[in-house]
């Protein structure tokens, strides 16, 4: 008996269903991790920097955050159903290292509070998401086009970044 058929889903269950569970655990739940782990916006540090008067206070970040981290699930899920990691190991791989990347940023800002070295961690997120994005495109466009909001605030967020930086 192969190890293929020694794995029972639930009675019910189809195997995309666990896979999108699976992207937005990874997404969702990973994200709210982060944000608990780094004490986020709410750190006296950050309350102290000097910020642009575009900065969004800090009550936005966690919808946002929540959808993106959703919509970034299911467009990783819909290119994983198209043949899994044997055949889009490129496409996933890129998506695990921007994600990493990611949540490094917020652990590099807030906890580590060094806005420089996030900086380099953001510029190097928004160059892999792009990658991402394009990898995506080519196998599944409306999973590139999910990726889009997370692209623009990203790019949003470097900006903001390296005003806070050259602001302190």
């Amino acid at each position: 008996m192969s190890l293929a058929h020694t794995h029972r889903l639930p009675t019910g269950a189809q195997p995309h269903t666990w896979g999108l569970i699976g992207w937005l655990a990874l997404c969702v739940g990973g994200g709210a991790l982060i944000g608990v782990v780094t004490s986020g916006g709410g750190d006296p540090w950050y309350l102290a920097l000097n910020k642009p008067t575009w900065n969004p206070p800090s009550w936005v970040f966690g919808p946002v955050w929540t959808t993106l981290y959703a919509l970034m699930g299911t467009a990783a899920w819909r290119v994983w159903r198209r043949g899994g990691w044997s055949a889009h190991a490129t496409a996933l791989g890129l998506f695990v290292a921007q994600l990493a990347l990611n949540f490094a940023w917020s652990f590099l800002f807030f906890t580590m509070q060094q806005p420089v070295t996030a900086l380099a961690d953001i510029v190097a997120l928004l160059l892999t998401l792009v990658l991402t994005a394009w990898a995506f495109f080519n196998v599944d466009r409306l999973a590139a086009w999910l990726l889009m909001p997370y692209l623009a605030w990203v790019s949003f967020a470097t900006v903001l970044n390296a005003t806070i930086v050259a602001m302190n």
